[in-house]
């Protein structure tokens, strides 16, 4: 059994109720449930929430929500392993085994079925823990610089000084998309970022975070960007 979870907490604090406020004419959730429906690749999707408004909005677009999630697993500090790793378990305690399960953010509206589509595929073929969406840096990291105590600018890595970029080793970082996982990589809760890993790599356009409202504002921006004609 393939399932996809997606996780929303109703206590977001950088911006207020994010996970269902409107964004590009639907809740920002549903753009991440109807990519997974999209797909046809899951037996079963469900939303993992502590929050009934979530639930509500949730259920209108046809997705389960079998469980309110604890209260200890939907504070600000819970890491994303915990919260898929309980929902495997509740899956496995009662409906049936789990083969393969994929974390979808609620906050992924550039995410497509495509990407679900490959992330399977590669968590397969490389028989890997986990597959997950990752992107470039725009920037080199080895010339990132920082303010020091005294507020000035000093190199993170000062031996690159004098580095040409394209001599510098590309870096990826998390997509922060979906993350699929073998039900025994969740239920253990194994690291994610690790060589048991395998990455999909997406176009740095379609890769926003969205944390604050200047986020926001550039992600309806560019959301409407991509979809234009």
């Amino acid at each position: 059994m393939k399932v996809a979870v997606i996780p929303a907490r109703g206590g977001s604090k950088r911006i207020p109720r994010k996970n269902i406020r409107e964004f590009c004419g639907m809740p920002m959730i549903a753009h991440s449930i109807l990519s997974a429906q999209k797909s046809m690749i899951f037996d079963k999707i469900i939303v993992s929430t502590d929050d009934e408004e979530i639930a509500d909005v949730v259920r209108a677009y046809g997705v389960e929500v079998p469980f309110l999630r604890p209260r200890e697993l939907s504070d600000d500090f819970t890491g994303t392993v915990p919260v898929i790793s309980h929902a495997v378990k509740w899956i496995e305690d009662n409906v049936q085994k789990v083969t393969a399960a994929c974390c979808i953010y609620a906050t992924a509206p550039f995410i497509t079925s495509e990407d679900l589509i490959k992330g399977l595929q590669e968590l397969i073929v490389h028989k890997s823990d986990y597959a997950f969406s990752v992107t470039h840096y725009p920037f080199p990291i080895q010339r990132a610089i920082k303010v020091n105590s005294q507020g000035r600018t000093e190199m993170f890595f000062p031996e690159h000084y004098n580095t040409r970029s394209q001599d510098l080793e590309e870096a990826l970082h998390d997509a922060g998309q979906f993350y699929w996982g073998t039900s025994q990589a969740w239920l253990n809760q194994r690291p994610i970022f690790s060589s048991s890993s395998v990455p999909v790599i997406l176009p740095r356009t379609r890769v926003q975070d969205i944390d604050t409202q200047e986020d926001w504002d550039r992600a309806e921006q560019l959301f409407y960007l991509l979809n234009r004609g």
